[in-house]
């Protein structure tokens, strides 16, 4: 049994799969469908533009291959650009998203508001407010510190879909489930043991060990 990177060019993929090491489980970069459609269970990591990101899946035929295996009901994550990449679009580009998810993609402007001073990009630790009950959240207290690195965020037309909220001069989608789809706007691999906490539920998924809700 393994977990599928999806290995499409982007920055970040080798940290997220020791990080799943660490943990114990077999992760496999990959960019190969049979292998990704074999898997358990699917990330989509990135660092990245949004453009380019949704241009190479496309010329590689690996968005065809991420519809297939949420559509098999397996366990699905995105974490910071494979997050935005699952939404209708983003005002970083002029291509169309994956569209699993309905919304928007959105950049931080703080302009001639009284925050107007905050740093963009969100760089640094902040803080996670539970909204909605995620088995990706087992065993993680409301007001938990991850990190963040992004100047996008997505904002979903579902806000049922919304699992946590984070503040940073807007209240933004830190994070959403639906079903087997996952999504996480910071990074776990780099959020000390709340984020291996979070990879390991994930991981427990693959494996059956955690149930969607």
């Amino acid at each position: 049994m393994y977990i599928a990177i999806i290995d499409y060019g982007a920055g970040n993929l080798r940290s997220v799969q020791k990080a799943l090491q660490i943990l114990g489980y077999q992760a496999v970069l990959t960019k190969d469908k049979t292998e990704i459609l074999s898997a358990k269970g699917v990330i989509l990591p990135g660092v990245g533009s949004f453009d380019a990101a949704i241009a190479e899946l496309r010329k590689t035929s690996l968005e065809n291959t991420i519809e297939e295996i949420i559509a098999l009901n397996r366990p699905f994550l995105g974490i910071c650009l494979g997050y935005q990449l699952l939404f209708e679009s983003s005002d970083e580009g002029k291509q169309k998203g994956i569209a699993i998810l309905q919304g928007k993609v959105k950049k931080f402007n703080f302009k001639g508001l009284p925050y107007e001073n905050l740093a963009v990009p969100h760089m640094g630790w902040n803080r996670l407010l539970i909204k909605h009950p995620s088995p990706l959240f087992s065993g993680i207290t409301s007001g938990s510190m991850v990190y963040f690195a992004h100047s996008f965020y997505p904002e979903p037309k579902d806000e049922s879909v919304v699992s946590t909220t984070t503040d940073y001069g807007v209240e933004f989608a830190s994070s959403v489930s639906r079903g087997n789809i996952f999504g996480l706007q910071f990074h776990p691999e780099k959020s000390g043991e709340v984020g291996l906490k979070i990879l390991k539920n994930f991981a427990r998924m693959t494996a059956g060990g955690e149930k969607y809700v």
